[in-house]
């Protein structure tokens, strides 16, 4: 019965699941079939042997791990560069869709709308390599810094302000794209909401608490699962080239260790016992936040 289901909607349909071949090919191609290479986090990898030829040494690596003395520094770092892009730089796209939303001119709205866009398209290598010379010790950054009283120091230098670095040059980088999707919820909203708000004497901040934001909440909180999904990720591109030996302390997450581990230092068996665990943790994560936005809200993944 079901067979015959699926071949009437396959007849009925076939432009459609041609269509979507392409997208299957690539996803089943560049990311489901890799994933059999994980096997060598629980082996020997020898690369002068197969993968399935190599010796098995079961949990050995992840133990190894567990009990090294960078463990704790690794997570640390990548919980804490993630709970801060979290706290800040999650709502920041938000608070932009809904200060352009406000904006009644639409050339000026275009301006602005432009002017946040482009770092979006700005390298990752050009922004990292603006953001070194930004905070030398001649740098604009450090001229603003003395100006406030501060020291002329080269601000990548010291441990303590990776973070603020890291995160604040991320938010200027991603808030305008990442503020397109919710002015695209914004545009959903119903007009009359709005109408029957104001007959019933509610100003623009009053609109904006009891009509905006319940109505870009379902893609808020969907966008919120999905980021706490990746809590154990933080992309090691832009973390080698901001981070040096002295603010590893501070800076040194556990996606630039795997990529030490494994592309420098060539234990490939060890960086993927390390990057299995870390996709577990993230797996737990997702599911954990969208199990309790399913309790507490409407809005879920599934």
């Amino acid at each position: 019965m079901y067979l015959q289901f699926l071949k009437k909607d396959f007849l009925r349909n076939r432009i459609i699941y041609f269509m979507a071949v392409p997208v299957v090919a690539y996803y089943a191609i560049f990311h489901y079939f890799p994933m059999y290479g994980a096997v060598i986090a629980f082996k020997e990898f020898n690369i002068a042997k197969s993968i399935w030829d190599s010796p098995w040494v079961g949990f050995e690596h992840f133990k190894v791990f567990l009990n090294s003395y960078y463990f704790w520094r690794l997570l640390r770092n990548t919980l804490l560069l993630n709970v801060f892009q979290l706290l800040w730089g999650f709502p920041a796209p938000i608070v932009l869709a809904l200060l352009l939303n406000e904006i009644r001119l639409k050339w000026f709205k275009g301006i602005i709308q432009t002017v946040a866009y482009l770092p979006h398209f700005i390298s990752v290598v050009v922004v990292c390599g603006m953001v070194v010379d930004f905070t030398s010790r001649s740098g604009i950054i450090t001229d603003l810094v003395v100006w406030l009283g501060g020291s002329r120091t080269a601000l990548l230098s010291d441990a303590g302000n990776f973070r603020t670095i890291f995160i604040s040059s991320g938010i200027w980088q991603e808030i305008g794209w990442g503020s397109i999707i919710y002015l695209a919820a914004l545009s959903g909203i119903n007009p009359d909401l709005y109408e029957a708000a104001t007959v019933e004497g509610a100003g623009r901040f009053k609109q904006m608490q009891f009509v905006t934001l319940p109505g870009i909440m379902p893609v808020v909180v969907i966008l919120l699962i999905l980021k706490i999904g990746h809590m154990m990720d933080v992309g090691f591109e832009k973390v080698i080239l901001l981070y040096n030996p002295n603010t590893y302390e501070t800076a040194d997450v556990i996606s630039s260790f795997v990529y030490r581990s494994g592309l420098t230092g060539g234990e490939y068996s060890y960086s993927s016992a390390i990057g299995l665990f870390q996709s577990l943790i993230n797996f737990i994560l997702l599911i954990a936040a969208n199990g309790l936005a399913r309790r507490t809200s409407e809005n879920s993944l599934w």
